[in-house]
């Protein structure tokens, strides 16, 4: 079953105020890192990367071990997948959407993704949450907790048969709804995502500290 990766790069790092996927790593840039996790991922045959061409030109330069596509994103995260989706080949049964931002991400963690989706159509890395979870009033005062024995945060790449993901896609544009992820796409279409604990750190770089901590992580 032939898979496909979509990186998701198109974002303008307005928190960080810099280029967040330039930022290196060891040497080695945020969106490089997460292009080669891809490429080193045996179950991944080719790899799309939503990006603007600067920003590709930039930090995605020299011979990669597999095809490598660049196409242009969207006003919005959704709009940027949506393009990565129209790169597609019709030989493409899987398709893997991963944030550009989250270059930690390993071979293992894709690889275990790629397992769960192609038995059940859909599945997502995530972590359950271990942190204890409160509600708060208008006046961030604290007067009941939330059960967190259920509770996940969805990380990527999120991983579905491609012609799922892309009647999500239509399902959501049809009603003109707002998918901060590909699993809640899917949620529209009520169809559930299996879950996959995250074996490693795989952190989103959004601040300076999240940069220090991947160095630290790598090191």
């Amino acid at each position: 079953m032939p898979c496909a990766a979509i990186i998701v790069a198109s974002g303008k790092s307005r928190r960080m105020g810099f280029d967040k996927l330039a930022a290196e790593l060891k040497g080695v840039s945020v969106l490089r890192r997460s292009v080669m996790a891809f490429m080193n991922a045996p179950g991944i045959d080719h790899v799309i990367v939503v990006c603007p061409q600067e920003r590709f030109d930039a930090l995605l330069t020299g011979d990669f071990p597999k095809p490598l596509t660049r196409v242009d994103g969207g006003k919005e995260r959704q709009d940027s997948v949506k393009a990565g989706l129209m790169a597609l080949s019709a030989r493409d049964e899987l398709v893997a959407v991963h944030d550009g931002a989250r270059p930690l991400v390993s071979v293992e963690a894709i690889e275990l993704c790629i397992i769960e989706a192609r038995q059940h159509g859909a599945a997502t890395l995530a972590r359950p949450i271990t942190e204890t979870i409160k509600k708060a009033d208008l006046d961030l005062f604290s007067h009941e907790g939330i059960d967190r024995s259920s509770l996940w945060f969805t990380e990527t790449p999120q991983i579905f048969k491609s012609e799922l993901l892309r009647s999500a896609y239509a399902h959501i544009t049809t009603h003109g709804m707002v998918a901060t992820d590909e699993v809640t796409a899917m949620e529209a279409l009520g169809i559930g995502t299996k879950l996959v604990a995250s074996p490693g750190p795989n952190i989103k770089i959004t601040h300076q500290a999240d940069i220090d901590l991947a160095t630290a992580l790598i090191s």
